[in-house]
């Protein structure tokens, strides 16, 4: 009785420990956490700025919303969810600064929220690495406080996978399903294809698991509700609002658009042609770099018998990449966001490797110098592209806003329709509708335009050296900004 009794004693402070340390571990996990995205949060505003004024794209999903000017023209392959995103501050209030900061806000939020759901699954210093080279590429913090899309199918992969891997694990984990549910979900409100594209993986592996392959296609459906939907009510059906998207993107199929890429990585935010030369080895080597950390991660991941973790990202990170890589003609860099946020998590297993396995203290310290040395030299690399992104594209959406400004002086004023080169942001700078006859945009035909044009104060726009329409050739020519403009008789008659 006395061995017995002695046996239990001393084996209860054991067992303890780990269940005493487990909490701190978790909570200056979460602490690391906290911190990337408070810092990423703070650079996008600090970088990007509260006052960049809003690009091309950006006014066409905030229109949707706005309580200040006419919706834009929603071609098919666009979806609502960014513009609902962006609806608490868009519908009541036109300042760029406060949706700005409000996106911001969000992102890190976001970003905290998505890597929390792997604690289970890797330790603190690989999320809170993981989730510090997401977060210090230009192209997450370009587009972070940006009213466009990619970032938030990103977090929505994240925070999928993760909690895949949990409800897979644990099927009383509650949360766990929830969060299956609500990526999914996420994803497919902002791109219902990549969302599709990134759960493939996780179709494969739920296909003997009913419940978990019910709430996955549950989600998406969820998600891409209003899609479909409007496919139907706005489109003729979806396989022609499908086939109208592929078109636009200038047909699904076979294109090398990894080259596009590469070239894009310098700053190009849209690379439609994409011609002209790489940019230089020093910007795109971690583009290089990428992809074979990650493996590295996902190998030592194998060895230590916990690969699923790190193989699933993986694996998901493939699939989301394959039709930017190779099924389009063109490219954008801020495509490859999800495909990024996921391979980050087998890239930081990979560097944590490098850094801890050197057994002796001389070459684990050459290891951490090295590592710091190249993440130093990224950061600088990744920091000069964003001042130099967010200048260009600062430079052309001044150049909007001096367009709107002097279109008022011609008394173009709301409510107002413009038509032509740019007529897309232009007209949301100037408070007007727009119209196009032809392209991706065409919403009236010329007939129509012309009958406008007696009743609202219209105006045709066209670029240095470019010619109007045949039906406004005769109208008085104006220079806006960089940009001609052809007001029709009407409205400088005052009528």
């Amino acid at each position: 009785m006395a061995d017995g009794s002695n046996a239990t004693k001393s084996s209860a402070p054991h067992t303890s420990l780990p269940a005493q340390s487990a909490e701190p571990r978790r909570l200056r996990g979460d602490h690391w956490l906290g911190a990337v995205a408070i810092v990423f949060t703070l650079t996008q505003l600090f970088l990007v700025g509260p006052g960049f004024g809003l690009g091309w794209d950006e006014t066409v999903y905030v229109s949707q919303v706005s309580g200040h000017v006419p919706a834009a023209y929603f071609s098919a392959p666009r979806s609502r969810g960014i513009s609902l995103l962006a609806a608490p501050i868009a519908s009541w209030s036109d300042s760029t600064v406060l949706l700005r900061i409000y996106l911001a806000v969000l992102s890190g939020l976001a970003l905290y929220l998505a890597l929390r759901v792997w604690r289970g699954h890797l330790g603190p210093a690989v999320l809170a690495l993981a989730g510090g080279l997401f977060a210090s590429l230009w192209v997450t913090l370009f587009y972070g406080p940006q009213a466009m899309p990619n970032y938030w199918v990103a977090i929505g992969a994240l925070a999928c996978v993760g909690c895949f891997l949990r409800a897979r694990a644990n099927a009383r984990d509650r949360a766990a399903w929830w969060g299956v549910f609500a990526g999914a979900a996420l994803m497919a409100w902002m791109r219902p294809m990549d969302a599709v594209y990134v759960v493939l993986p996780l179709l494969a592996l739920s296909l003997r698991r009913p419940r978990l392959l019910a709430v996955l296609v549950v989600g998406l459906v969820a998600g891409a509700g209003e899609w479909i939907v409007e496919a139907y009510t706005s489109y003729g059906g979806l396989a022609q609002r499908l086939s109208a998207a592929s078109a636009i993107q200038g047909g699904l199929g076979w294109h090398l658009a990894a080259v596009d890429q590469l070239r894009s990585l310098g700053g190009r935010t849209l690379c439609r042609p994409c011609t002209g030369s790489a940019p230089s080895p020093v910007v795109t080597l971690w583009w290089f770099a990428l992809p074979l950390l990650a493996v590295l991660g996902a190998v030592v991941a194998v060895r230590a018998r916990r690969a699923l973790p790190l193989l699933l990202p993986l694996a998901c990170a493939v699939t989301a990449a394959v039709p930017y890589l190779f099924l389009i003609g063109y490219a954008a860099p801020r495509f490859l966001l999800p495909a990024y946020a996921l391979l980050a998590l087998p890239v930081a297993h990979g560097l944590v490797h490098l850094v801890t396995a050197p057994a002796h203290r001389a070459s684990r310290t050459l290891a951490v110098s090295l590592a710091a040395l190249g993440l130093a030299g990224h950061l600088g690399v990744q920091y000069v592209v964003l001042e130099h992104t967010v200048h260009s594209s600062a430079v052309s959406r001044a150049d909007w806003a001096r367009t709107a400004a002097a279109l008022h002086t011609l008394g173009v004023r709301p409510p107002c329709l413009l038509s032509g080169y740019e007529a897309v942001p232009v007209a949301f700078y100037t408070g007007c509708d727009s119209a196009q006859t032809s392209g991706h945009d065409a919403s009236m035909t010329v007939a129509e335009l012309t009958r406008a044009a007696h009743r609202t104060p219209f105006a045709v726009l066209a670029p240095p050296g470019g010619r109007p329409p045949a039906y406004a050739r005769a109208w008085p020519e104006e220079q806006v900004g960089v940009l001609r403009a052809y007001v029709a008789p009407e409205v400088r008659q005052g009528r």
